[in-house]
């Protein structure tokens, strides 16, 4: 008896994979393509070409059709998640005008306009100046019309690389409300895009035909096209279910739905997600993301750098390790950790605020990354466990944010993402956070939370209560060691929290170097 099965796409930072699920969550076949010939121009600048991410895609699911064929010939639909913040240019026939902008990209407008009308007053008296700079700075849009202003003449749409695949797979102009994360014209409250007055439309220089049709996660966006299906392999007339974006799919791949629940998430950029019903904002003047199940919202607190500072340290410091790796025939990550093995909690004095690069939801525009309390007899060891430890000392102050926001107590604390396959990295966030650290049944959260979003679509699940269910399952939990937590506990209180306030004003010394 032939088995329903259902596709994920996961277009991540690092890689583009394709997975086949079955209608309980489980992995039947996958297909991984690194991604790593990003263009950088200009120092701090990250491109690639739109037709790169999609050849890629198309790749991977014709290896798919050939390698798992049963389960390739029973899937009901395809949904897609991509990274955020990442935007194409479009002309009127649908081609790329010039590479992808990615999220990563450090790029900034230095020639910004004044808000008009009594905008740029409602900023000021509300303190929200840095705010409104931050958005004027890194709004794409406005750095290519500004810069390249023949591109912006030509460009017809412009889209998220969600869209842009939506686009290639189905041949129209429409993309999932839950992965609108980027500098456009979105209203996060309302989740449709802002009114004509909203001052995020002088900013963004986009006029609202340039923008494609939202749609809640879980509907249908349209179907394969017959020149989507000959290139991809993929069935001809195939539904696309709307999906999220990469962060709020891990949420829902994880199985958090109820405000109790919070989701780690230890990839390329470290954030805490909850769940919510209510428009709260995170961080005040913040808003919360689109949620991956429809008219909801996912509070999120994040490190701009997160799980990025493992890939920097191994490539700036372990050099030896890579070396012993490839010996071994395991991976430099595998090796690290057995060196850190040995290193108490609290890495002997040592420890570290992860800013290495400044994001939206940091204290603030000027913060820097730091490492304190070094001795003699320290090695490269204990900055590797110190690493490890800054980051979840920087997303408990996210929870304990979003709990004062939300009052509602948090108890349960699932974990995805890369980091979340180190045993070191679980038992320290048990620890540090004093609760159960939840390893999902699958590392594929965000795929997953794609195919959830298609079971639910289809109609295969009334509910994403009843998907979750039958889709979601807790891995291994870790428990908190209570000793260990003593130690976090009185360094996170009389020292980690402590440490920015007393950093800033050298902070912001350093900044005004940039």
């Amino acid at each position: 008896m032939s088995q329903k099965t259902i596709l994920a796409i996961d277009n991540g930072t690092q890689s583009l994979r394709a997975i086949i699920f079955d209608l309980n969550g489980n992995i039947l076949a996958k297909s991984q393509i690194p991604i790593n010939n990003y263009q950088s121009p200009e120092p701090g600048w990250y491109e690639q070409r739109p037709e790169h991410f999609w050849d890629t895609l198309c790749l991977a699911c014709q290896r798919l059709r050939s390698t798992a064929k049963e389960h390739f010939q029973n899937i009901q639909a395809i949904s897609v998640t991509t990274l955020r913040n990442t935007v194409v240019n479009l002309d009127a026939q649908g081609k790329p005008l010039r590479p992808a902008i990615i999220w990563t990209d450090q790029r900034k407008l230095e020639d910004t306009k004044p808000l008009k009308g009594y905008w740029k007053y409602l900023f000021k008296l509300a303190g929200l100046n840095a705010t409104l700079e931050n958005f004027q700075s890194s709004c794409q849009a406005a750095w290519i019309a500004q810069h390249q202003p023949d591109v912006w003449k030509n460009t017809h749409k412009y889209l998220l690389l969600s869209g842009y695949l939506n686009f290639q797979l189905t041949g129209s102009y429409k993309d999932s409300v839950a992965s609108q994360v980027s500098y456009i014209p979105f209203d996060y409250k309302h989740h449709r895009w802002a009114k004509p007055s909203d001052w995020k439309w002088q900013i963004a220089p986009i006029q609202p035909q340039q923008l494609p049709e939202l749609v809640k996660p879980g509907d249908i966006i349209g179907y394969i096209q017959p020149s989507a299906a000959q290139s991809s392999g993929l069935p001809d007339g195939l539904p696309v279910v709307a999906a999220g974006a990469d962060k709020a799919s891990e949420v829902l791949g994880s199985g958090c739905l109820h405000p109790h629940q919070a989701c780690l998430s230890y990839g390329t950029t470290a954030t805490i997600n909850v769940t919510s019903q209510k428009y709260i904002e995170p961080i005040r003047f913040i808003p919360p993301y689109p949620s991956s199940i429809a008219n909801s919202y996912t509070l999120e607190f994040q490190i701009h750098r997160g799980y990025w500072m493992v890939s920097w340290f191994k490539e700036e410091f372990a050099h030896a390790e890579q070396v012993l790796s490839k010996k071994l025939g395991v991976a430099t990550e595998q090796v690290l950790e057995d060196s850190v093995s040995d290193i108490p909690p609290g890495s002997d004095g040592l420890m570290l605020q992860p800013y290495w690069s400044p994001g939206v939801k940091v204290p603030g525009p000027e913060a820097r990354g730091a490492i304190i309390g070094f001795k003699d007899s320290h090695t490269k060891a204990h900055v590797y466990n110190a690493i490890l430890e800054g980051i979840a000392y920087g997303l408990r102050e996210g929870l304990e944010n979003i709990e004062r926001k939300t009052h509602q107590h948090i108890t349960e604390l699932y974990v995805s993402g890369g980091g979340s396959q180190s045993s070191t990295s679980m038992q320290l966030t048990a620890d540090i956070f004093n609760r159960p650290a939840i390893r999902p049944h699958t590392y594929e959260t965000s795929a997953l939370g794609a195919a959830i979003n298609a079971a639910v679509g289809l109609g295969i699940y009334k509910t994403y209560e009843d998907a979750t269910l039958a889709m979601c399952r807790r891995g291994k939990i870790f428990e908190p060691n209570p000793e260990n937590v003593r130690i976090y506990q009185n360094l996170y209180q009389q020292t980690y929290k402590r440490l920015y306030n007393q950093l800033k004003p050298l902070y912001k010394n350093l900044y005004n170097l940039d």
